[in-house]
């Protein structure tokens, strides 16, 4: 009987970690670009069958391009070659302006030239068609998990160059005030902190506006 418990136990577990992950699908919107229309329909039936959200279709790289600027998508799927403006460009365009967190690219080559020019658009991933849905569907989810963590490391290494800056501009700020006012590092930095809190402005803004008086 223990047994029996136990594996019903772990049905419940793999249901709840399916039905969560078809949540997270559900609340990913995703924009399909290619120029052929029955390619763009399959795309979106097996995307929506696992519950992504296809938000917008588009036909060429400008289409798609204006299209993630009024959807900003969490995901762009696009073929390479297309009308007007290829798909390499079109990422590299998406990518600069972060119109997207994570883009794949489909194509109907696989010459290292066109791989070559899709790593330096920075794409998560690249399908050869005909599209295969038992291969593109767990390579599509190791894309977005992958592009998820990058913008991670990417929002944490910022945040950690702001606070580098911020130090850097208060200790020069600090050290000015120390000089020009005759008194110790701690009553330089009450100083700046004071201005901070009273004018509800942050020191690192206090510290520029310092710096640009001397």
């Amino acid at each position: 009987m223990k047994n029996l418990w136990s594996f019903s136990g772990k049905h419940e577990k793999t249901d709840k970690l399916w039905e969560d992950e078809g949540r997270q699908r559900r609340m990913m919107r995703v924009i399909v670009a290619d120029d052929e229309p029955l390619i763009r329909m399959d795309l979106r039936e097996i995307l929506e069958k696992q519950g992504y959200e296809v938000v917008a279709e588009a036909a060429d790289g400008f289409d798609v391009v204006e299209c993630c600027k009024r959807e900003h998508p969490d995901l762009v799927i696009m073929d390479v070659k297309m009308p007007l403006l290829d798909g390499i460009t079109a990422a590299k365009i998406i990518g600069q302006e972060k119109l997207a967190q994570t883009v794949v690219l489909l194509t109907a080559y696989c010459d290292r030239e066109f791989i070559e020019d899709a790593k330096e658009a920075n794409v998560a991933g690249y399908f050869v068609k005909p599209v295969n849905e038992k291969t593109f569907l767990p390579g599509l989810e190791i894309a977005v998990e992958r592009s998820r963590k990058m913008a991670m490391l990417e929002k944490e290494y910022e945040h950690v160059n702001e606070r580098l800056e911020r130090r850097t501009l208060v200790e020069q700020a600090k050290g000015l005030v120390m000089s020009q006012k005759g008194i110790s590092e701690q009553e330089a930095y009450d100083y700046i902190r004071n201005i901070s809190r009273t004018k509800n402005i942050s020191m690192k803004r206090v510290a520029e506006m310092i710096l640009m008086r001397r």
